[in-house]
C-alpha cells in the first residue's frame, strides 16, 4: 500500500513536470494553468509547490546576456525569476512608452518561459531597488497636488494607469500563466509597511486601495505586498530580510512566502525578522547599500543557505534570493544618494554573468536537496516539531501516510557541535547548521558542509598572465597593468554658463526644478561686489572672508571668478569655504551635483537637492552678505552633454586637441580616445582608478559613474566567521582601497576594433593610465572530506524503495569545473590526506598520498570539468584511523576548441 501512495503522488509530480516540458518542445513556453494558494504553499496547475526564486534585474544587463543569466539561474536550481517593473526606464516621458533595448520587458518574460522557469513580476510601481527615486520617473514629481504612496488622487491616477498599462502588455502578450505564460504572481506597492505611519490614515485608505485596484485589473494570478502586515485577505503578505525563518502571514489562509532573501550588498540591516527555539528577534535599522568610499560587505553562504533551509524548515514555502545576480547600475540609474555603479551584490552570479563559487555551487546543492523533500513538504499540513536539545530541534514533514516523510535538523548555537538523536540515529549537526533528510534517515546535505569548489577570478588583459593577490582570496589582479591607449584628445569643459538655454531669476531654486534630472549637473552663478574697505579690513585684521551654505546634497564644487577653490560632499551637509575675493565685481559660482536620487522613504516628492536654507558671504567690513535672494543665473547639465560628446567622433567641429602628459591632471575636462576589443568572450571591464570622478561611455553607451573614493583602512575581518546572526558589518572587505574601480563593458557593446572611450573628468584624473581588462575564472580548487555526504543529485525521487534512501556505495566526490571555453591546464595543488591552508595556501599536511597529483591531472587535465571520488579506493589510505581530505587547485586556459566534452575521474580510475 505505502508503494502506490509514493507511485501515485511521485506520478502527479512528475506528470507536472512533462508537462513543462511537453510544452516547450510543442512550441509553447507552458499549458495554460491556474495559480491559486492556500495556507501551505502556491498551488500551480493544481499541486502544491515550494518553490525557489531567482532575483534578476533585466535592465541591469544586456539582452544578449539574458539568456545565460537565466540558464545558469535555472541550472543553480531555480524555478522562478523574479524581477521588479521599471516604471522610470520604461516612461521616461510622460505617455512615451520605451520597452527596447535593456527595456524590452517583453523579450525578458518571453525568454524566462523558454527556458522553462516561472516568472514574479514585481509592478509596484515603486521598486526601491538601489534605483534611481525608487523607479519612479522624476516628471512624477511636477504633477500639480501630488503626495506619492498615499490616498492622493492624482498619485493613485498615475499609479493605475502604469500598473494597467504593464498588465495590459503581459496580457496581450499571453504572458500570464492562464495563457500558457510564466507569470504566476504580481507585486503591488514595496515595503510599504515600513513607512505607513508617516501617512496616517490615508496611508491605511491607500494599501485598501492599492490592492483592490490591482485585483480589478483582472491578471488572473496572485499578487502579494511585501513588508505589509495589513495587507488586505485577496493580498498574500510577504517577508523581506536576512532571515525569515518563522515569519507567518496576516491570515492562516495565505502561504509563507520570502520575496526579498538580502544575499549581499546592504550595508546596513533593514527591519528582520529571525527566530531562535524559543526566543524572537527582530531588528530595527535603517537599510542602505553600498555607497562611494564604503566597504564592500560579504555574506557567507554557510549563513545564507542556514538561512534558506531554515525558512522551508519552519514552513516556508517560496523564497527568492536578492540578487541572484545583480548587474550593473548603467548610465545615471543607481540610486542613493551615492550608491555605487556596481550592483553585483555578492550574488551567486557576479555582476559580469560568471559564476561566484562556492556560493552558487553550494546554493544548487541546497536546492536539490530542498527538491527532493518536496513531495512531503508540500503533502504535509505542517511539521512535526521535536527538541533534539537546549539549541537543537527537528521539524518533521510526513504525507497522508507514513512512507513519505522528510526532516530537517537544525543546531542554531553559534559555538557547539552537538550530537543529536533523531528516529533512533545519531546525526552530528556543526553550529549554526541545518541537515536535510529527504527520507527522514539519511542526512544528504549540511549547510556549513561546503563541497562546492572556489572560483579564483584574474582582472588583467591577457587572462593567463602572472598575478598576485588583491588580498581577497577569491579575485587576482596582474602586477603590470596594460594600458588602453598612448593616445588620448582633451576637451576643456566651461565653467560657468555655456548656452542660450540659461535663465536668471531672484533667489535660490531648487535643484530638480531646474534640472527635471535631465543632469547630475547645475551651475548656480551671482555676483558680489568687494570693496577696497573689505580688502583693507582682512589685511589688518587677518581675516578671511568665508562661503556658508546651510544645507547641501550631494556635491558641491565652488568657483570665485572661475577657479575652483573647494568642493564638499554628503547629504544635506553645512559647507564653510574659505574663499579669495578681488577688489570689485566676484563671480560666485556654484556647480551643484547629483549622485542618484533618493530611493527609499516617505515623501519622495518632497526630497530635491542642490541647497536648503541661505548662501552667506561672511567676514566682510559691514558684516555678512546674505546671497539668498540675490539675483541668480542657472545652466543646467555640461555642454559636452547638450553636444553629446560621448557619441559623436567629430574632432575638428568640436576643437577635440591631442593631450599631452603635462596637461594632467585637469578639472572639468574630457577626454577621449580608441580601443580594440580584448580576445575572447570573457567580460570586458574599463579599470577608472587612476582617475578622479566623473562618468564614461563606450560607444556611445553609458557605462555609469565613477568615483574613486577609498574605504576606511579599519572594519574589515581577516578571518570570516559565518556563524550566528549575519549583519553586513560582519563580514566587511576592501578597506583601504577604492570601493569600486573596474567598470562593466557589455561584449555586445563592443566592436572588434577602432571602440570610443569617452570619459568626463570632474576633479582631476590621468588618462593615460585607464585600462581595458578581462575578467576570467583563472583557477579552481575545492576542499572535500571523506565524511562529506555523496553530491545531492545522486539521489533522485527513484532512489526510494520501500520509503528508504539506498546509499550503498555513494562516496563524497569532488568536482571541478572552468567556465565555459576554458580546460583544466594543470593541477598546481593536490593532496589527499591532512591538507592544511585554504584555497590559495594549501599545503601539504603530516598526512599525504602521494599519487594525488597524478591521479588529479589523469582525471582532469584537457578537460572542462572532472570529478573524483574521495575515498581510500581512488588513493590508498595513508593514515589508517583519521578522516582524510581531498584539497585540490587547478588552473584554467583558454580552450583550443570551442567545445568542452565531460569525464568522471573515477571512471578513470
Amino acid at each position: 500500500m505505502q508503494n502506490k501512495t509514493l507511485f501515485r503522488f511521485g506520478l502527479q509530480w512528475l506528470t507536472m513536470v512533462l508537462i513543462v516540458t511537453v510544452g516547450m518542445v510543442s512550441g509553447e513556453y507552458f499549458k495554460p494553468f491556474n495559480v491559486s494558494y492556500d495556507h501551505r504553499a502556491l498551488i500551480i496547475d493544481g499541486q502544491r509547490r515550494m518553490l525557489i526564486s531567482a532575483g534578476i534585474h533585466y535592465p541591469r544587463a544586456t539582452p544578449e546576456m539574458w539568456p545565460d543569466l537565466i540558464a545558469k539561474s535555472k541550472e543553480g536550481g531555480a524555478d522562478v525569476i523574479q524581477t521588479y517593473v521599471f516604471w522610470s526606464g520604461h516612461e521616461p516621458v510622460r505617455g512615451q512608452y520605451n520597452f527596447q533595448g535593456r527595456y524590452d520587458l517583453v523579450k525578458f518574460v518571453k525568454l524566462v518561459g523558454e527556458s522553462g522557469l516561472y516568472l514574479h513580476l514585481r509592478i509596484g510601481p515603486y521598486v526601491c531597488a538601489e534605483w534611481n527615486f525608487g523607479g519612479f520617473p522624476v516628471w512624477l514629481r511636477d504633477i500639480p497636488g501630488i503626495v506619492f504612496r498615499t490616498d492622493n488622487e492624482p498619485f493613485k491616477e498615475e499609479m493605475k494607469r502604469f500598473v494597467k498599462k504593464i498588465v495590459d502588455v503581459m496580457r496581450d502578450e499571453s504572458l500570464f500563466s492562464w495563457q500558457g505564460g510564466p507569470i504566476i504572481m504580481l507585486q503591488i506597492e514595496n515595503e510599504y509597511g515600513n513607512i505607513e505611519s508617516s501617512y496616517g490614515q490615508k496611508g491605511k485608505e491607500y494599501v485598501k486601495w492599492a490592492a483592490n485596484m490591482a485585483v480589478g485589473l483582472g491578471a488572473g494570478v496572485p499578487w502579494v505586498m511585501c513588508r505589509q502586515t495589513d495587507a488586505p485577505e485577496n493580498i498574500i503578505d510577504a517577508c523581506n530580510g536576512y532571515y525569515c525563518d518563522g515569519f507567518k502571514p496576516n491570515s492562516n489562509k495565505k502561504p509563507v512566502l520570502w520575496t526579498e532573501n538580502w544575499d549581499g550588498w546592504y550595508t546596513k540591516p533593514n527591519i528582520f525578522f529571525h527566530f531562535h527555539i524559543m526566543r524572537t528577534f527582530i531588528c530595527l535599522l535603517f537599510t542602505r547599500y553600498t555607497t562611494w568610499g564604503g566597504r564592500l560587505p560579504h555574506r557567507p553562504v554557510e549563513d545564507l543557505a542556514f538561512a534558506v533551509a531554515r525558512f522551508y524548515q519552519r514552513g516556508g514555502s517560496f523564497q527568492n534570493y536578492y540578487m541572484f545576480f545583480g548587474g550593473t547600475n548603467f548610465g545615471r540609474t543607481s540610486g542613493g544618494p551615492n550608491y555605487v555603479t556596481s550592483y553585483d551584490y555578492d550574488a551567486p552570479i557576479d555582476e559580469y554573468g560568471l559564476l561566484s563559487q562556492p556560493k552558487w555551487g553550494h546554493l544548487k546543492d541546497l536546492h536539490a536537496a530542498i527538491k527532493l523533500c518536496e513531495p512531503a513538504l508540500v503533502s504535509a499540513e505542517s511539521a512535526q516539531y521535536i527538541t533534539l536539545g537546549s539549541m537543537q530541534e527537528a521539524h518533521v514533514y510526513r504525507g497522508g501516510n507514513t512512507s513519505i516523510c522528510s526532516a530537517f535538523l537544525a543546531n542554531i548555537d553559534e559555538h557547539i557541535t552537538s550530537t543529536v538523536q533523531f528516529l533512533g540515529r545519531s546525526y552530528t549537526l556543526p553550529p549554526w547548521s541545518v541537515s536535510i533528510l529527504p527520507d527522514c534517515k539519511n542526512a544528504v546535505f549540511n549547510t556549513a558542509k561546503v563541497g562546492a569548489q572556489t572560483s579564483i577570478k584574474l582582472v588583467d588583459f591577457e587572462p593567463m598572465s602572472s598575478s598576485k593577490s588583491s588580498g581577497s582570496e577569491h579575485l587576482m589582479i596582474r602586477a603590470e597593468l596594460p594600458l588602453i591607449s598612448e593616445s588620448w584628445m582633451t576637451l576643456k569643459e566651461p565653467i560657468g554658463a555655456w548656452g542660450d538655454d540659461t535663465f536668471t531669476v531672484q533667489g535660490l531654486l531648487e535643484h530638480l526644478n531646474v534640472t527635471k534630472d535631465q543632469s547630475d549637473y547645475l551651475w548656480y552663478i551671482t555676483r558680489t561686489y568687494v570693496s577696497d574697505e573689505d580688502i583693507a579690513y582682512w589685511k589688518e585684521n587677518a581675516v578671511t572672508p568665508s562661503l556658508k551654505i546651510d544645507s547641501m546634497r550631494d556635491v558641491v564644487r565652488i568657483f570665485i571668478n572661475s577657479k575652483l577653490i573647494g568642493s564638499e560632499r554628503g547629504h544635506w551637509v553645512k559647507v564653510v569655504q574659505d574663499v579669495e575675493l578681488k577688489q570689485g565685481y566676484n563671480d560666485v559660482m556654484l556647480l551643484s551635483q547629483t549622485v542618484g536620487l533618493q530611493n527609499y522613504g516617505a515623501f519622495l516628492e518632497k526630497d530635491g537637492a542642490g541647497f536648503k536654507g541661505q548662501i552667506t558671504l561672511t567676514g566682510l567690513k559691514n558684516g555678512d552678505v546674505d546671497l539668498t535672494h540675490s539675483t541668480w543665473t542657472y545652466q543646467v547639465g555640461l555642454k559636452g552633454e547638450f553636444q553629446k560628446l560621448y557619441a559623436n567622433d567629430d574632432d575638428e567641429s568640436l576643437s577635440w586637441s591631442n593631450l599631452t602628459h603635462d596637461e594632467v591632471p585637469s578639472i572639468l575636462s574630457w577626454y577621449k580616445t580608441h580601443f580594440d576589443s580584448p580576445g575572447g568572450k570573457d567580460p570586458v571591464v574599463v579599470d577608472m582608478s587612476s582617475m578622479g570622478k566623473g562618468q564614461a561611455w563606450v560607444n556611445g553607451h553609458h557605462i555609469g559613474r565613477y568615483w574613486t573614493l577609498v574605504a576606511p583602512k579599519d572594519g574589515c575581518q581577516e578571518n570570516c566567521n559565518y556563524r550566528g546572526a549575519y549583519n553586513s558589518g560582519k563580514c566587511q572587505t576592501n578597506c583601504g582601497k577604492p570601493t569600486q574601480i573596474w567598470y562593466h563593458v557589455p561584449r555586445s557593446w563592443l566592436q572588434p576594433s577602432d571602440n570610443l572611450l569617452v570619459v568626463f573628468e570632474e576633479t582631476g584624473g590621468n588618462p593615460f593610465e585607464v585600462s581595458i581588462k578581462t575578467v576570467s575564472v583563472e583557477a579552481v580548487c575545492a576542499h572535500v572530506s571523506e565524511d562529506y555526504y555523496p553530491p545531492v543529485k545522486t539521489w533522485s525521487q527513484s532512489s526510494y524503495i520501500n520509503g528508504k534512501l539506498f546509499t550503498d556505495q555513494r562516496k563524497p566526490v569532488m568536482e571541478l569545473q572552468c567556465e565555459d571555453g576554458y580546460t583544466i591546464a594543470s593541477i598546481e595543488f593536490a593532496s589527499y590526506g591532512t591538507p592544511q591552508g585554504s584555497c590559495q595556501s594549501f599545503s601539504t599536511g603530516n598526512c599525504h598520498a602521494p599519487t594525488s597529483s597524478s591521479i588529479l591531472s589523469k582525471a582532469c587535465e584537457g578537460r572542462n570539468r572532472c570529478k573524483i571520488e574521495v575515498s581510500n579506493s581512488v588513493f590508498g589510505d595513508p593514515c589508517p584511523r583519521t578522516v582524510k581530505t581531498l584539497a585540490v587547485k587547478a588552473r584554467c586556459k583558454p580552450s583550443l576548441s570551442s567545445s568542452s566534452w565531460y569525464t568522471t575521474g573515477l571512471s578513470e580510475i
